[in-house]
């Protein structure tokens, strides 16, 4: 999922990723450590799912490339995008 916000003159982008491998708190807070590193992301959310699916989304100023988000996901642990 991809939105698009124009917050006072500055373009803000939030995509929500499917995640799976992440099992608890200490995983969320490895995944949001390495995406926050990414060039241009300003925050990172984690719905955590334990075992299944989580939501992460990664808002940016620029839309970032989910190979980028998969090489930080494959950093911080066994997490990958669903489906890839």
């Amino acid at each position: 999922m991809n939105g698009d916000e124009d917050l006072g003159g500055i373009a803000v982008t939030a995509t929500t990723y499917a995640v799976t491998g992440m099992t608890c708190e200490h995983c969320a807070h490895a995944v949001t450590e390495e995406l926050t590193r990414l060039s241009g992301v300003t925050g990172v959310t984690v719905d955590l799912v334990p075992g299944g699916e989580s939501a992460v989304t990664v808002t940016s100023d620029a839309p970032v490339p989910s190979d980028a988000v998969s090489a930080a996901l494959d950093e911080a642990g066994d997490y990958r995008l669903a489906g890839a």
